[in-house]
């Protein structure tokens, strides 16, 4: 686990001093409208980097909240089911119980940076509630700019910010150390944990502790998979009943600790994940797992043939492109390995545009949208992937201009599909308050697609 080299906190007098600074930061800050293009004299690099990322981001530093990310049901539902519930018990003996009666608050985010845990003291969560400091609350870098759960997910490492160095101005008398958490197999993101409060959220000891916690949550999280493992192996009745309990996460759209998985969205290159290990597809090998993946029941050479070739592909076109996919499944797990006659995978692979259909189908819109990251696999040609890429894209736009609320709709906007999508700026239009100060980039995007139309 990597640490700052960077405290925030190195001792009475610099602390001060980096307050100053940050404070100064703000002024200049308010009054450019960005900081982008200045600098900001005293600021640590990374709070500087992370400013100017927040910037970019549109993160409005005066908006005294978060957003509500999930509500109390799409909560319960998601983190039941999140891979990071299995190792709360650890995260609440070393953290959440010594907590209570200190002023600190232990949280615990996935890897978007969504709270899915806030606990602790009772007197500092009632205080924190009025920033929205809560479970379901988005505190990522895009929503709410620098804060350490935020800045540790996009930097992928520990983090401490002090006061002022937070971009939103509502949190400065707040500060906060994070620590991203990592899965002990695959190397993937899959949340982090913070502590919040007031100066002590940020001592050294304090990061040498959460630091310690989760290097402890991730061996409880090795060990259990130890165990699961050999139990499957020892009773292979238990194992397929195991197999079904994680197909069933799986299609809930959270996974379970096992879950064979496929990103695909936003992606030219998919990656894939087989049991704690992943590896970057080639683009065609990317089409091919797609492809089988939404047809479990397998493909016949001439129907993979027909999804997979824009053109006229043949037989012998794909045999030598499933000869070289098998080595690569073969090298990552050999029980991955596709049959043939017809061509079929031998295990449960959840694609994320599977799971963002699934969410559309249970009416959980805003987990759909949140899970989404763009178009599937959005330069291949492939026949099969143009329709699946439609197909997701339509049911997604459909879902939000039908039930998604104002942040929704703008959330939908912001993604490269929507870039010129007047139909959803509308819809915005129509649902956020007439005095939100949302309205006037709604407008102006609209002047600027009119404009460009009518060029």
């Amino acid at each position: 686990m990597t640490k700052t080299n960077q405290p925030a906190v190195p001792g009475p007098d610099a602390a001060a001093l980096l307050q100053r600074h940050a404070l100064a930061g703000h002024e200049l800050l308010g009054a450019t409208g960005h900081a982008g293009s200045m600098h900001l004299p005293g600021l640590r690099s990374l709070v500087e980097e992370s400013w100017q990322r927040s910037v970019q981001f549109r993160a409005n530093p005066d908006n005294p909240e978060a957003p509500l990310a999930l509500d109390r049901e799409e909560l319960d539902e998601y983190r039941r089911q999140h891979p990071l519930a299995t190792i709360m018990p650890v995260i609440h003996k070393l953290l959440v119980l010594p907590s209570h009666d200190s002023g600190l608050l232990v949280a615990v985010g996935d890897e978007v940076g969504r709270l899915l845990w806030v606990e602790g003291d009772a007197v500092t969560q009632r205080r924190a509630e009025g920033m929205m400091f809560v479970a379901g609350a988005d505190w990522s870098e895009a929503s709410v700019g620098t804060s350490a759960p935020g800045t540790a997910l996009a930097l992928g490492r520990s983090i401490q910010i002090s006061g002022a160095e937070h971009y939103k101005r509502s949190v400065h008398p707040w500060s906060c150390t994070a620590v991203p958490f990592h899965d002990p197999d695959s190397g993937a993101l899959l949340g982090v944990v913070d502590i919040t409060g007031t100066e002590s959220a940020v001592a050294p000891h304090t990061l040498s502790l959460v630091e310690a916690t989760v290097a402890a949550a991730q061996a409880q999280l090795r060990v259990e998979r130890l165990q699961l493992a050999a139990a499957r192996q020892a009773a292979p009745a238990r194992r397929r009943t195991t197999a079904s309990a994680g197909r069933t996460a799986s299609a809930a759209g959270t996974g379970s600790l096992y879950r064979n998985s496929l990103q695909l969205l936003g992606r030219d290159q998919a990656l894939l994940s087989i049991e704690g290990r992943t590896v970057a597809l080639s683009a065609r090998h990317s089409e091919i797992l797609a492809l089988l993946s939404v047809h479990p029941d397998g493909l016949s050479a001439e129907e993979l043939c027909t999804l997979l070739y824009p053109g006229e592909g043949t037989s012998m076109t794909l045999r030598p492109e499933m000869v070289r996919l098998r080595k690569v499944l073969q090298q990552l797990s050999p029980d991955a390995v596709p049959g043939s006659r017809p061509y079929r995978l031998p295990v449960d692979l959840m694609p994320d545009s599977s799971q963002v259909l699934n969410c559309l189908q249970r009416g959980a819109h805003r987990i759909a949208l949140e899970i989404y990251r763009g178009a599937v696999l959005p330069r291949s040609e492939a026949p099969g992937i143009v329709d699946l890429r439609d197909r997701v894209s339509s049911l997604l736009r459909e879902a939000v201009l039908t039930d998604g609320s104002a942040d929704a709709l703008l959330k939908y906007a912001e993604l490269p599909e929507a870039k010129n999508d007047v139909g959803v700026r509308l819809a915005a239009l129509k649902l956020l308050p007439p005095r939100s100060p949302k309205r006037a980039a709604v407008v102006a995007d609209l002047e600027r697609l009119e404009t460009e139309l009518s060029a």
